[in-house]
């Protein structure tokens, strides 16, 4: 049969209540004269043999487990169960199984019914008669009573009944002394009987029971119980671990014995779960869940304790920010402190709510400022993960301590710089602690997670509390290495320093990569905080020198950097990415990188493709005109050619309207619109540097009125002399594959210079033609002529309708001004 819904494996429990897989085969379900009813057959796939002939009981209890398992027993102790590949199968085989026994199908238990009248017998009993009858507690009865254990686990209802006879009759404290007796006598027998016995009481998963035998007088004889495996040649030694080996340590003497009892008790009863006791199997996994339960609610006692002792907490703190303590305690001290952060995830959301605040009235962030600037890892180390807690359960608690503390200190103690210099500083070569420092700050800088009140916005407050405070030392390593970029801006353009710039350190150059991620994430959530920053401090510029690294990871993540700016179609983005002519250290990277076909390739590409289809018109005139020579050769996709077509679509259209427009009116609004565009964009830029004190972009100079022009005359030939010969400097390169390559101006100014017959940027105008681009000499002298020629012209209204279409064919420098 190749039905894979009827494959199935065949185990039987053996004698140590360990699943033997019998072998895998095709179950069917079909009457057997032989045992005279429905019976299930499994026939082996490999030679067809019969590996499983039972007939369904009407009176056997079988059960489904976890949608693909069906378990039942043939007998006092012989367990059988099937595990199907698919759901279906065994949904197919369960209403057979039902369908025999009258049953419905959706029932996990079919003979929970049969059973009722026997439970509801069995609840109306007195406690105290015997439901199970118990061997009488002797040495030679150990083996009965270890049989008699291990065959009620399959029934529920005789596990309840067993479980009520030992608690009555104070059974498992005998026992206990039979394990003395037999440790003494060296009885190996006995001891193998009593670890089955003990095994076995532990997985009834009674919590009464679990009361008696995990108190202080019984627990370690329990443990003793469980070293003698039957399975090992040799016991194990876990009392002497738990008594020589495993230290309590009190970081402050706990005088509370009941608190002390619970914790003694909780470290032990896991290590009998987590080491002792085997993992359990499939069909075991709800054996234990009461003594998880029983950890859980022992842990969630301990924190209550503690919580409620603030004596005690109070001196734990005093001691942990007191100079004089020591480091070793000072250790013990923060490990402590981890470990009832830890114990605390066990609490209810109201409780671990009231947990946290007590920590922060008795001023865990304080202590932990403290303890996060020293130079113990170990200690480090702790701090970030009681600081993650803290982070993960209220980041406005701890955003509020840091503006509050803001008030009373030097930027260089506030908590979160101390959080920025750990994350600097890691010492660890993969940046681990790094890593997780990052993502607590971007949770603290997350404006989804900040509250909006009617008395205050925390959004406004955190972040401009964070721009003022702390940027400038997130920001501080990466300005540190792209700093020589900054050197002798006016210096030649052609002196091509990058490619020593870039950190060849591994190390450095995650911790950028890091610092890169968390500034884009600021991008893309902080839009005028960031803005802000980003052109005061000309950031793009210097994140854009990383595209020389030899680490591609962090050219990629210069790049996405600038991808999330572009994506924003921010119009003040936009033009201080073509003042600054920004796309060149993009461009030379995708040139640098020649026939590669790599991630860095595809990166550069998807950015002209975005800025294409989103039709974003003032960076498409800024490529074409600067860069369309060196692209023009890149066929292998059309991104370049379609953003030629956008431009030269969008040079139509200023056309189109120049020609709808009588002659007379496009003069005068010619010559207003120019000096409202200049006028605005030159109040814009010097706005912001009037604020901050420091120009984003170096000041352009303004273009003189048309008016003037005939008056200066030998000064736009001194003019065009100076263009000839920087423009024969800013010729592209070409490189050694054959391709163009770009100097990265260093400046601004320099950046706009490539442009100085047309002051002002891009973005103030509607694309020019693309035979004008910088990167030609010939193209850009005839520019400035017509360009010239266009100022003259819009001055005096020409009735020659002749001249005016030869002025709109070479003047679409400034012709476009007039749509825009």
């Amino acid at each position: 049969m190749s039905d894979t819904r009827r494959r199935v494996k065949v185990y039987t429990l053996n004698e140590d209540r360990q699943w033997d897989d019998r072998g895998t085969g095709h179950v069917s379900s079909t009457y057997v004269e032989e045992l005279k009813g429905m019976s299930l057959l499994v026939r082996a796939e490999s030679d067809g043999s019969l590996l499983l002939e039972s007939k369904i009981n009407p009176n056997t209890a079988y059960q489904k487990q976890q949608d693909t398992l069906i378990v039942w027993s043939e007998a006092e102790n012989y367990d059988l169960a099937l595990s199907f590949q698919e759901k279906a199968g065994c949904d197919e085989i369960w209403e057979k199984i039902c369908q025999v026994q009258g049953k419905d199908p959706s029932v996990e238990v079919t003979q929970d019914l049969i059973d009722e009248s026997e439970e509801e017998r069995f609840e109306e009993m007195p406690e105290t008669s015997h439901l199970i009858d118990l061997p009488t507690c002797e040495l030679n009865k150990l083996e009965e009573i270890a049989d008699l254990v291990t065959s009620v686990l399959s029934s529920p209802i005789r596990r309840e009944k067993l479980a009520l006879a030992l608690e009555n009759e104070g059974y498992i404290k005998k026992l206990l002394q039979l394990f003395q007796a037999c440790e003494n006598l060296e009885n190996t027998e006995g001891l193998h009987h009593l670890y089955e016995i003990i095994r076995g009481i532990l997985f009834l998963n009674k919590a009464t029971l679990f009361e008696v035998m995990f108190s202080d007088e019984c627990i370690m004889d329990v443990v003793g119980c469980l070293e003698y495996d039957p399975a090992l040649a040799q016991p194990k030694r876990h009392r002497e671990f738990l008594t020589k080996t495993a230290k309590f340590k009190e970081v402050i003497p706990i005088t509370d014995s009941e608190l002390r009892q619970k914790i003694h008790q909780t470290y032990r009863v896991q290590y009998i779960q987590d080491i002792i006791l085997p993992t359990p199997s499939v069909f075991e996994e709800n054996f234990l869940s009461t003594l998880t339960s029983f950890i859980f609610f022992n842990k969630v006692e301990i924190v209550s304790m503690l919580q409620e002792d603030e004596k005690f907490l109070s001196e734990v703190f005093a001691q942990l920010t007191d100079e004089a303590t020591d480091d070793d305690k000072r250790r013990e001290l923060v490990n402590f402190f981890k470990e009832f952060c830890a114990f605390s995830q066990t609490l209810q959301p109201q409780n671990r709510d009231a947990f946290f605040k007590t920590l922060a009235k008795l001023g865990i962030l304080p202590a932990l400022e403290i303890v996060m600037g020293m130079d113990d890892l170990q200690v480090r180390s702790a701090a970030t993960d009681i600081f993650s807690y803290l982070v993960e359960f209220s980041p406005s608690m701890v955003r509020e301590f840091v503006m509050q503390e803001a008030q009373q200190s030097d930027d260089d103690i506030l908590l979160i710089n101390v959080v920025i210099e750990q994350m600097i500083c890691d010492t660890d070569p993969e940046l681990g602690g790094a890593v997780q420092l990052m993502g607590l700050l971007r949770t603290l800088i997350d404006p989804e997670n900040m509250l909006a009140t009617t008395n205050k916005t925390e959004k406004s407050e955190f972040l401009n509390f964070f721009y003022i405070h702390c940027m400038h030392v997130l920001t501080a390593p990466l300005l540190t290495n792209t700093s020589e970029d900054k050197c002798e801006k006016d210096n030649i353009v052609g002196s091509n320093k990058n490619s020593t710039i870039c950190p060849d350190n591994y190390q450095t150059a995650q911790l950028l990569a890091l610092i890169l991620e968390l500034l884009t994430f600021c991008v893309e959530h902080h839009t005028y905080h960031i803005k802000n920053y980003i052109m005061n401090k000309d950031l793009l510029r210097r994140v854009l020198v990383l595209m020389n690294s030899k680490h591609t990871f962090l050219a990629l993540c210069a790049l996405r950097f600038m991808r999330r700016i572009i994506g924003l179609k921010d119009e003040f983005y936009n033009r201080y990415i073509t003042k600054g002519n920004l796309f060149e250290p993009v461009i030379n990277a995708l040139l640098d990188n020649g026939t590669r076909y790599n991630l860095l390739n595809s990166a550069v590409i998807e950015l002209f493709e975005f800025i294409r289809v989103e039709d974003i018109k003032s960076l498409t005139a800024h490529i074409v005109e600067n860069f369309y020579k060196a692209l023009e050769s890149i066929e292998y996709v059309q991104t370049f050619k379609g953003l030629k077509t956008k431009y030269e679509q969008e040079k139509d259209r200023q056309n189109q309207k120049l020609n709808s427009v009588p002659s007379i009116l496009r003069s005068n609004r010619f010559r207003r619109d120019a000096k409202a565009l200049e006028e605005d964009e030159e109040m814009w830029f010097n706005e912001d540097e009037e604020e901050e004190g420091k120009a984003v972009v170096a000041p352009v100079e303004k273009s003189k009125p048309e008016d003037d022009f005939p008056d200066s005359y030998e000064k736009f030939m001194e003019t065009k002399k100076a263009k000839e010969s920087e423009d024969k400097e800013n010729l592209p390169k070409r490189t050694s594959s054959g391709g163009f390559k770009f100097t990265f101006s260093h400046s601004a100014s320099a950046a706009n210079g490539a442009n100085s017959t047309n002051s002002k940027s891009v973005v103030a105008q509607t694309p020019p033609a693309s035979s004008n681009g910088s990167s030609s000499k010939t193209t850009n002298l005839a520019t400035s002529v017509t360009a010239t020629k266009g100022s003259l012209v819009g001055l005096v209204d020409y009735p020659d309708d002749e001249e005016e279409d030869e002025e709109e064919e070479t003047s679409p420098r400034k012709r476009p001004r007039l749509g825009s």
